[in-house]
């Protein structure tokens, strides 16, 4: 009788100990999420990415269905990939600012996001918007809203912010060229403290932005009042 009082208090001890880890473990708030990718990246296919719900298009474990028929590399994560994978993830915001997008993957990326309903901002320069081959016009005649700077300092940035709570930032211009053939880097991170000064800055270059702010005649000033 002594032994099995014995066991059922190890048992009660050891049931009471998986409830304190458990309730440890949902008390403790979950790390942020740090990711860096480099360029240039390797050749593989996308397209099934474009099909993903946004709850599975960060998880490198989505298990992709190969229904195209292309000839490049099924079934291989890439930095490019990843980098899809988190601008897709977008379920209600995605504010871009970039100085070049000309990559059409990418542009893919933001039209899918806009006929999800996704609000999508797009800030870039405004001397990279009359290049051949941005995509800009192709954004603009979708119905997307994107401003340019309008002073003759350029919009070097590059960074864009998820749902106001994921940040992609880094060297990478959105091209091809810079994807495949250039060294580049990606942080994606959801550290608040990094990601909230980013959004600031998005704001306020929006805002400056604004071509009804940019265009507003100053206001003239009457003669007669003048001392």
């Amino acid at each position: 009788m002594w032994t099995v009082k014995v066991v059922g208090l190890g048992v009660v001890a050891f049931s009471s100990l998986e409830l304190i880890v458990w309730l440890l473990r949902r008390l403790r708030p979950e790390r942020p999420r740090n990711e860096v990718l480099f360029f240039p990246s390797e050749l593989a296919c996308v397209e099934h990415l474009y099909t993903l719900p946004p709850s599975a298009a960060p998880s490198a474990s989505a298990a992709p269905s190969h229904s195209c028929l292309c000839s490049l590399p099924h079934g291989v994560e890439t930095s490019f990939s990843r980098f899809l994978r988190h601008v897709l993830s977008a379920s209600s915001s995605l504010d871009l600012c970039v100085f070049a997008f000309s990559n059409m993957d990418l542009s893919r990326a933001v039209l899918v996001l806009h006929s999800r309903g996704v609000t999508v901002r797009v800030l870039s320069d405004k001397n990279y918007i009359a290049i051949t081959g941005t995509q800009i016009g192709v954004l603009r005649k979708a119905g997307i809203c994107v401003r340019s700077n309008g002073n003759s300092v350029h919009m070097h940035h590059k960074f864009a912010v998820v749902d106001g709570r994921l940040l992609l930032t880094g060297s990478l211009n959105w091209t091809l060229n810079a994807v495949q053939n250039n060294m580049e880097n990606i942080l994606i991170t959801e550290e608040p403290d990094l990601v909230r000064p980013f959004i600031k800055e998005f704001c306020r270059l929006w805002e400056h932005s604004d071509p009804v702010r940019r265009h507003k005649p100053a206001a003239r000033v009457d003669a007669g009042t003048q001392g």
